[in-house]
């Protein structure tokens, strides 16, 4: 159920028993299915539940989402039901009504705001506790139910510092902190999140590194093709950032509105990085040279305003599931062409309209 950890009084140990519950309604005999986000919370969730699957004898094969894709793709829903997978795990991909893959024994791990539970799932969702956990601690708490994961605490480490707002006070990431480093999390987190921000945005050689690593060490003094491969992205991104961070807003009324265009995808760091300029603004950074067709932006503010509401409310009639999931403090989406010219006429900003 959505939130079954915010009831819980312990919510580690309740994680652990919703894990448990999951696999036991899996054959043990067939294969597990992991699609996770391919940010450093959602490949450091899949590298720990993969770890100690591994370790406990269970077959299993990880999925990744591309460039603008959700799970409820289609060519993503066929990609997994290729494998013919005895259960599905979804990890930091949002929590929808709508299965992934109908008839499928499921569990989903996640963070964000819940816009529905599929029926018949097991959800271990952060949303409601405070501090919230990301989806890497959420399932290092889950992979408790396979044996001993205590190596594997970095990991969890990566998807808090990756994901996590300031404030937030986890025992596990100051222990992780001790014994690994918070400088050599810090760096590695920064290697791990470039690849995905990329033109290609493969994040297969970050994956490939958290699947074998035994610390961050492994990554930030790496000299393998993969370690050299995320540097290499995490130079390619810095320079298209050199450029975003130039680009001035556009400020109407309480949103100020940055116009972007490449592939690369800085629209989230630029919205960061303006929400601190910008305190009493809507901050939203609209990249429209990410994918043909569409336009992708991210919406960030610091004046407690709820993102996801002040969306809701700005809603095209045909926005798509892509638009508008997240945090209260952190969302964005994609939209068609057609719908964004529509969604900032209704900003009042028709001047950011994009042609083609």
């Amino acid at each position: 159920m959505i939130g079954r950890l915010a009831f819980a009084s312990d919510p580690r140990t309740a994680a652990q028993e919703a894990c448990a519950e999951a696999l036991g309604g899996f054959d043990p005999d067939g294969t597990i299915a992991i699609l996770s986000h391919f940010d450093a919370d959602g490949l450091a969730a899949a590298a720990v539940l993969a770890r100690a699957l591994e370790r406990a004898g269970r077959r299993h094969a990880i999925h990744l989402t591309g460039k603008g894709e959700t799970p409820w793709d289609p060519d993503v829903a066929s990609r997994l039901s290729a494998g013919d997978p005895a259960g599905l795990i979804l990890l930091d991909l949002g929590t929808r009504a709508t299965p992934v893959l109908p008839g499928c024994p499921t569990v989903v791990i996640d963070h964000h705001v819940p816009t529905g539970e599929p029926a018949g799932a097991i959800t271990i969702s952060g949303n409601g506790l405070s501090p919230e956990p990301t989806s890497a601690l959420l399932a290092y708490w889950a992979a408790g139910a396979l044996g001993d994961v205590d190596d594997l605490l970095w990991l969890a480490a990566i998807g808090l510092i990756g994901d996590m707002e300031e404030g937030r006070d986890f025992p596990e990431l100051a222990e992780a902190q001790a014994r690994w480093g918070k400088t050599a999390l810090r760096d590695a987190v920064s290697l791990i999140n470039a690849p995905r921000r990329t033109a290609a945005a493969d994040a297969g050689p970050a994956l490939r590194l958290l699947l074998s690593a035994d610390g961050p060490k492994a990554i930030t003094k790496g000299v393998d093709a993969d370690s050299e491969a995320l540097r290499a992205a995490k130079a390619e991104v810095r320079a298209a950032m050199e450029a975003g961070k130039r680009q001035p807003p556009v400020v109407v009324g309480d949103v100020a509105l940055i116009t972007l265009d490449t592939p690369c995808q800085i629209h989230p760091l630029v919205a960061q990085q303006w929400r601190g300029r910008l305190k009493d603004k809507i901050v939203i950074a609209a990249n429209h040279g990410y994918r043909p067709g569409w336009v992708h932006f991210a919406a960030r503010s610091a004046s407690g305003r709820n993102l996801i509401d002040f969306l809701a409310e700005h809603r095209p009639p045909d926005a798509d599931g892509r638009y508008g999931n997240g945090h209260a403090q952190a969302t964005g989406g994609a939209l068609t062409l057609a719908d964004w010219n529509s969604f900032v006429r209704g900003l009042g900003i028709p001047q950011a309209q994009v042609l083609s």
